[in-house]
């Protein structure tokens, strides 16, 4: 790296972007400020944070169930790291449509691709196009109010499947099935309490492949399933299979432990007669079930009917193999919840089998596998959909490791000036909104519960609003930038 000023002086900061305002790239702006290089004096950096998104937070916003008790100590930590002051956040800024690679190439030195995962994983089976069959991440996009998902959803099944045992495939089901008077102290917009109120649901499937000691979600979210009101859990002893690799699991992972322990006792508490169950609503789980075919009938053509799955059995290793027995549920609506999906990023080599930016412990190569010098890569986008927020800081330690590693050798940016890009946004049109205008944003959505609140409740509910989330992309821009502007 060569410069008439020294890149990484106080004079000259090094500039990076980071492209995602998610956990992910908050944590590595944050492990990047907080690096002992910076922290002796030896390096300065000025860092930038853009997001398509009006709002900050990423999946933390629009990708967990409003129900989620973990939410709001996750947003306080991401709040508490944007709200110091030494990391800009630019807001409504599409990377490919508003900034091109080019663009971010001429003003920073380096680019640290944060974009997660928001596509479903495709689940390829026949009738997974029939009109009833749904992506879970879509349908959480809708209940999250994400600005870019229509406002209304199609709520008219009465018995529901939810193919996935992870933790979103949980948060379906429980949105699916908990009543929505008991989810207006959380932030859902009106249309979604209004699309959940007007549900005629009476069961929730949720099926997995494997069996208790190998599901994916954790022991916070299947606790929530008992805090749902009016909704009876239901479980089948036949799905109650352990093999040697389950019983190693139960014997040696705590989780796995907690989880068999209370999948257990449930089914151990629960009355042989199920008719004994009194609640208005029921939620099933089911283990050892691989989907086969989604189908429709004579009476309903082109529109989800029921769904047939292939009993399965443990293998002795914890996997499952089928065991040619066939059962069929008659159900109304399917959501696929098996995993989140990367998406391309324009201009930026990707590997379509894993859904990951194509790079080496945060690298991002080109075509031949060369390190693509200044350009990086952290979280879902570079280790795919696995992982908890553990993971993440983890995962942006390493990458921002690597840009430390090679700060020497970045490309110098030609244009580095903080100006230079709120230039170029204002000079194309783009109506970015900031940290500031997101604070205004954020006391607008708590006003709204507060009115709500003072006004006796909301939609007839007696209940305390802490929030009301704004939904439409128009209204999220211009309160943010009209809070700005007011201030100013």
């Amino acid at each position: 790296m060569s410069s008439s000023t020294t890149v990484g002086s106080a004079e000259r900061p090094l500039r990076v972007a980071v492209v995602g305002s998610g956990p992910a790239g908050v944590y590595a702006a944050d492990i990047l400020t907080k690096s002992e290089a910076v922290k002796s004096g030896e390096l300065t950096v000025s860092i930038d944070l853009f997001d398509r998104y009006p709002a900050p937070y990423g999946l933390i916003r629009y990708g967990v169930a409003p129900d989620h008790p973990r939410i709001k100590g996750i947003v306080n930590a991401l709040h508490k790291v944007l709200d110091r002051g030494d990391i800009r956040f630019f807001g409504n800024v599409d990377y490919g449509t508003d900034l091109t690679i080019e663009d971010l190439r001429k003003h920073y030195d380096a680019v640290i691709f944060a974009t997660g995962a928001i596509k479903d994983a495709d689940l390829n089976i026949p009738g997974v196009e029939l009109e009833g069959s749904f992506g879970g991440a879509d349908f959480v996009s809708w209940y999250d109010g994400h600005p870019d998902v229509p406002r209304e959803w199609p709520l008219e099944a009465k018995e529901i499947a939810v193919i996935g045992n992870g933790n979103v495939a949980l948060d379906v089901a429980r949105v699916l099935s908990k009543h929505a008077d008991d989810l207006l102290v959380t932030e859902i917009p009106d249309n979604v309490y209004a699309g959940l109120k007007a549900s005629p649901v009476t069961d929730v499937h949720v099926f997995g492949r494997r069996g208790p000691a190998q599901v994916k979600f954790t022991p916070l979210e299947l606790r929530e399933l008992s805090h749902s009101k009016d909704v009876d859990i239901i479980l089948y002893p036949e799905d109650f299979e352990f093999d040697e690799e389950s019983d190693r699991q139960i014997q040696t992972n705590n989780q796995t432990k907690t989880m068999v322990g209370t999948l257990t006792n449930w089914i151990a508490e629960q009355p042989e007669d199920l008719s004994e169950l009194k609640a208005s609503r029921r939620l099933h789980l089911h283990f050892l079930h691989s989907p086969v075919e989604i189908y429709d009938d004579a009476e309903t053509p082109g529109k989800v009917a029921g769904i047939k799955f292939e009993r399965t059995e443990l293998d002795g290793t914890g996997n499952a193999r089928g065991t040619g027995e066939y059962v069929d549920y008659p159900v109304q609506a399917v959501y696929r919840a098996i995993g989140y999906f990367g998406s391309a990023l324009p201009d930026v080599e990707f590997d379509h089998k894993k859904g990951v930016v194509t790079n080496d412990g945060g690298r991002v190569l080109d075509a031949s596998g060369t390190h693509v010098p200044g350009l990086y890569a952290t979280g879902w986008i570079k280790r795919g959909p696995v992982g908890l927020i553990g993971h993440t800081k983890g995962d942006a330690l390493e990458t921002v490791t690597y840009l430390l590693e090679d700060r020497e050798n970045l490309p110098v940016a030609e244009a580095p000036a903080e100006d230079a890009v709120t230039e170029l946004l204002d000079a194309r049109g783009v109506k970015f909104t900031s940290w500031e205008g997101w604070l205004a944003l954020d006391a607008h959505e708590l006003a709204l519960g507060a009115a709500a609140t003072e006004a006796g409740g909301s939609h007839g509910v007696e209940v305390k609003r802490e929030r009301i989330k704004v939904v439409p992309r128009g209204d999220m821009v211009d309160i943010s930038r009209d809070g700005v502007a007011a201030q100013v």
